[in-house]
């Protein structure tokens, strides 16, 4: 009678396989998901945000993504204290977190961000610059509280994606991941909820996707061929849990088809829960979905190695270790390539190589306290 290897060993197996995005070789499967920290005061990150990520990498994370750093445009951003990617002490910062994750081992790409409409007023480095978006509409049903965007304001926000590309090539970054997920300025024109527009960016998918594509398409002219460009993508909102781009497999593959074509070489696929099955009649995630339109390289997030929600986690909630047997079985079936971890190793710098050297037992439950520190 033969008996199937323990979890344990499995897991070390499947996880430690390096993959190549692009011109980029990562040395493992485990990436560490983006997470909004606001320890960078003017933006500018310093010793504390370097050791921060490259403690991970130390520790066996094979791909860091940065936690949104806000491209150089005025109505980017909301908070003081979240980094930028732009201004000569912001660059000169991030310069040297690349440097140290390199150096522990890890490869790093900053994620780009333009938050658009959401935001809390009186927190923004630029107090004079107004909210835009797609119709100045934070949610669905919303009555407009903001600018709608012009064609030279798309034409602005389009060049600072570039531009900020362009420097994370220039400073030493691995690649770069644009913010198209959670309600967010690209999301907020892929969203028939906050896009109303009745010009070439609004109007059924493919045309609410033309803004983003040419995010993509600017970011790419910008950089070297061989550098990765990962686009991520989710469907529920900020603003809406509950909301959808995409019904139908259909739907979902006319808002990525113009974003692969445009040159994304991998795709991030938000979910809360990567267990849960994306659409009726198969087992398949948002990422697998995401393949299998696509045939591009994906990366899988939600929940990994804990039992609650990540959004519980902001109402101050705790959870608890959970077994990753499924995300395994899903691995080596190739249903996606990379698993990002959020709270996991937010908790526990250390998570990557306690499940990279089978010891499970010594993960630790996340706490929400973790929020308050930088560690």
């Amino acid at each position: 009678m033969t008996t199937s290897a323990p979890a344990s060993s499995r897991a070390a197996r499947v996880l430690s396989r390096p993959v190549r995005l692009n011109g980029l070789t990562v040395p493992n499967r485990i990436v560490m998901a983006p997470m909004t920290r606001k320890f960078s005061p003017d933006g500018i990150p310093g010793a504390d945000v370097r050791s921060y990520y490259a403690r991970r990498a130390a520790a066996g994370v094979g791909l860091v993504i940065t936690e949104g750093t806000y491209v150089g445009h005025e109505s980017a951003g909301e908070s003081g204290r979240v980094p930028r990617f732009h201004g000569e002490e912001q660059l000169a910062g991030w310069a040297k977190v690349a440097e140290e994750v390199h150096a522990a081992g890890g490869a790093i790409v900053p994620q780009l961000w333009h938050i658009g409409m959401v935001r809390k007023q009186g927190q923004r480095p630029y107090p004079d610059a107004p909210a835009i978006g797609p119709s100045g509409l934070v949610t669905a049903g919303a009555e407009p509280t903001g600018a709608t965007m012009t064609r030279k304001d798309i034409d602005d926000v389009v060049g600072a994606f570039a531009r900020a590309a362009a420097d994370a090539e220039r400073i030493g970054f691995d690649g770069v991941e644009i913010h198209g997920a959670h309600g967010y300025l690209l999301d907020q024109f892929l969203w028939a909820g906050t896009n109303r527009r009745t010009d070439a960016y609004g109007g059924d998918a493919v045309a609410r996707t033309r803004f983003a594509a040419e995010v993509v398409a600017a970011v790419r002219e910008a950089v070297s061929p061989e550098f990765p460009v990962i686009f991520r993508y989710s469907q529920w909102k900020q603003q809406d849990y509950t909301a959808r781009l995409a019904e139908t497999p259909g739907e979902l593959e006319a808002v990525l088809t113009p974003l692969a074509e445009a040159g994304v070489d991998v795709f991030h696929a938000s979910t809360r829960r990567y267990w849960q099955p994306e659409f009726d009649g198969s087992d398949l995630n948002l990422a697998g979905w995401t393949k299998k339109l696509t045939g591009k390289q994906v990366i899988t997030v939600g929940s990994v190695g804990l039992d609650g929600d990540f959004i519980n986690a902001f109402q101050g909630e705790s959870s608890s270790v959970k077994g990753i047997d499924n995300l395994l079985d899903r691995l080596e079936a190739d249903e996606f390539d990379l698993v990002a971890v959020g709270r996991a190793l937010l908790q526990d710098p250390e998570w990557a190589a306690k499940v990279l050297t089978d010891r499970f037992d010594e993960l630790k439950p996340y706490d929400a306290s973790a929020l308050a520190t930088l560690s």
